[in-house]
């Protein structure tokens, strides 16, 4: 499995740079990290690039990945409803490529199953 997202701020019609992504996985009941990381210039990580989420734990399973929103909205002066935005998914296959894209505002979020 390999994920990537792309988190684009709708108050500026722009890519969210330095949006703090953090990765989990289910297991055994409870979560554990097994990825974390800023979103670059272009909004954008994937780890098909490496170095965001080791290959060793990019497997079938129940993952959450959640969005520090408050710190990038408070880092732009903007209050903010949504400290952090959490999105779980299942993965059924090791060859599937999961795109969790986010369409960001203070007071509004929209994500889906990109390709």
């Amino acid at each position: 499995m390999t994920l990537s997202t792309h988190v684009l701020d709708a108050t500026t019609g722009r890519p969210a740079a330095g949006v703090r992504v953090l990765v989990e996985r289910r297991a055994a009941g409870t979560w554990m990290q097994v990825g974390e990381a800023l979103t670059g210039p272009d909004g954008r990580l994937d780890s098909r690039q490496g170095g965001w989420l080791p290959a060793g734990e990019q497997g079938p399973g129940v993952y959450r990945i959640t969005f520090d929103s408050r710190s990038y909205f408070d880092g732009r002066g903007m209050a903010s409803f949504y400290p952090e935005i959490s999105v779980c998914f299942d993965v059924a296959s090791p060859a599937e490529h999961c795109h969790v894209p986010l369409l960001l505002s203070p007071f509004a979020y929209s994500t889906y199953r990109g390709s």
